[in-house]
């Protein structure tokens, strides 16, 4: 990180003048780091030390969601790099990004100011200079030029910088570019080729480079071993990152580590822990008991290579009534598990339906809000490890002596074949995606409206329609709630838990009938004080359920408000008979 720092101050130095600024420290380092030993290389499968660099992304610290594409830096100059994964963040991989190799250009910065060592082959890392080159003011002011922020924005709060570092080195002949998340990634697409070909930096010293001291942007501090090799696992969930934070964001509290979920009542859902240490197979197998609700459910077989990990999960539905559950669970035959107790928070979303509009009413200071976005995530994967059985038969000698009865005879070897094989594995590897569509359209009791335009005062109809993808359905459920949110009410304060009409993989969602409708119609009122101009309601498609989390989408439409419903009403006098 102390490189990443460097570069940064380069870039800062090289955009201002050339004389002495003095430089202050602005920013909180949240980062550690470890590291060991280095194996041997071979032709095709090799690194250099030295060969490095950092990738830095400015990340919203309210929804963390991603504003600027990600920078590498580095000191050397990667040109002859064959392969990488574009500018792509470990925040990005954590909501669904799919690992695509690219052959196109590989794009990075060299500083002025050379980066401080970040990948350590001995473990001897100086984190905290690392720490003091990421919080100088200098420093952070060369990122906001570089990545097109503004430094005053960039620095008021509520943005932080998420930290990565990166090897250059080759693999198989080809020389790559990968971030530890990255290599953790790809390592799984090769069915583990990586880690035994080049464990001592990508599972090793690349990932420990560089993780958090205290949870955050929703990734947990690190407690595992400094010096071991970590698994595809504990890399992607908790390795090869440290975040910047400014201000209030230094303030805010610690994020909950993975073990806590957040569901809603009378939902299936899927809750996993993941298992590791030691190696189980189908001789030492490792059980997983959870204990939800006075029940013990248990998941038997669980099985995964030395060194490495497997997850394991449960398929169950909560209960109707809010509530916080604590899930203990345990496990039997070795291994461990990455929590020890699971805490689940039942919600429930209904009861929160708009008030009655009414003719009279107004809304003189109203203002538009951005139509707003919650957590996103269409597609999910992970990965089961099979063991299979290597033969590997041996002779063993068993020599005697076969007398003739006349004094003479010969040896003869009475041995027979012994199966000294041993466990090896396959990784099968599963998905799930989640597509949906939202269609509003005024209601049919609308006398005036024409296609996708009305008048305010009348009501609308909603309709989501959701599919669900996967090649393994025991561990997906269906999309199975939806809330819409209105511009009226600032997308907040009251919404509408839709109605789940068709069930399913290829599910459908509509309003709930209205029991301020003179004819119990599916619909929800628009105000009549609402302007000329475009109306959209927002969606959440939420609790598609699988190993890898939830699956959830955004959605909106909208129709066009012109006038409203008191121009449809004429009083004059009655014409005498």
């Amino acid at each position: 990180m102390k490189r990443l720092f460097g570069v940064l101050l380069a870039l800062v130095l090289l955009c201002s003048s050339l004389s002495a600024v003095p430089a202050y420290a602005i920013g909180d380092g949240n980062m550690d780091g470890g590291g060991g030993g280095m194996g041997d290389g071979t032709k095709t499968d090799s690194w250099t030390p030295g060969n490095e660099g950092v990738r830095v992304t400015v990340v919203r610290a309210g929804d963390r969601s991603v504003v600027t594409t990600p920078i590498d830096l580095t000191n050397k100059k990667p040109n002859n790099i064959q392969s990488h994964f574009g500018k792509v963040c470990k925040l990005s991989y954590g909501g669904g990004r799919s690992l695509s190799p690219s052959g196109a250009k590989y794009n990075y910065k060299n500083p002025a100011q050379a980066l401080p060592k970040i990948i350590s082959t001995n473990g001897t890392n100086n984190i905290d200079a690392i720490k003091s080159y990421f919080t100088d003011e200098q420093v952070i002011r060369s990122v906001a030029g570089l990545t097109g922020m503004n430094f005053d924005v960039l620095v008021n709060g509520k943005y932080k910088l998420l930290i990565e570092p990166i090897a250059y080195y080759k693999f198989q002949g080809v020389m790559i570019a990968t971030t530890a998340t990255e290599a953790a990634l790809y390592d799984k697409q090769v069915g583990g080729l990586l880690r035994r070909k080049m464990v001592s930096l990508s599972h090793k010293n690349l990932p420990l480079a560089i993780f958090l001291e205290v949870a955050d942007l929703g990734y947990p501090a690190w407690s595992g071993s400094t010096t071991k090799a970590a698994s595809d696992a504990d890399i992607i969930s908790s390795l090869g990152l440290g975040v910047v934070r400014f201000k209030d964001a230094a303030a805010e509290p610690p994020d909950v580590s993975a073990g806590n979920y957040e569901y809603r009542v009378g939902t299936e859902v899927i809750t996993a822990v993941t298992v590791s240490g030691g190696q189980s197979d189908p001789d030492h197998p490792v059980t997983v008991t959870f204990r939800v609700g006075g029940r013990s459910m248990r998941v038997d077989n669980v099985y995964y290579p030395e060194g490495d990990s497997q997850i394991a999960w449960i398929r169950w539905t909560t209960p109707s009534t809010p509530q916080t559950m604590t899930i203990p669970v345990t496990v039997s035959g070795g291994g461990s598990v990455s929590d020890t107790t699971v805490t689940a928070k039942i919600v429930d979303l209904s009861g929160h339906d708009p008030p009655n509009p009414t003719a009279k009413d107004r809304n003189d200071a109203y203002s538009k809000a951005p139509v707003p976005g919650m957590a996103q995530k269409t597609s999910a994967s992970w990965s089961v490890w099979r063991p299979w059985w290597q033969e590997h038969w041996v002779w063993r000698s068993d020599w005697n002596w076969h007398g003739d009865g006349k004094g003479g005879g010969h040896w003869e070897d009475d041995g027979d074949w012994l199966d000294k094989g041993w466990w090896e594995f396959d990784l099968n590897r599963y998905q799930a995606s989640l597509s949906a569509s939202m269609k509003i359209q005024p209601d049919d009791k609308a006398p005036t409206a024409s296609g996708k335009t009305m008048k305010s005062g009348y009501g609308v109809n909603q309709t989501v329609s959701a599919s669900v993808g996967t090649n393994q359905s025991s561990a997906v459920t269906d999309a199975q709630n939806a809330v819409t949110y209105f511009p009226e009410f600032q997308y907040k304060s009251f919404w509408r838990l839709l109605e789940r009409t068709a069930k399913g993989y290829h599910s459908t969602f509509e309003f709930r009938k209205n029991p301020y409708s003179t004819y119990n119609r599916r619909t929800h009122f628009t105000p009549i004080w609402f302007p000329d101009g475009v109306y959209t309601p927002y969606t959440w498609l939420i609790d598609c359920w699988t190993p890898d989390g939830m699956l959830s989408m955004d959605l909106t439409d909208s129709v066009t408000i012109r006038g409203n419903l008191w121009s449809d009403w004429h009083i004059a006098p009655q014409k005498p008979d």
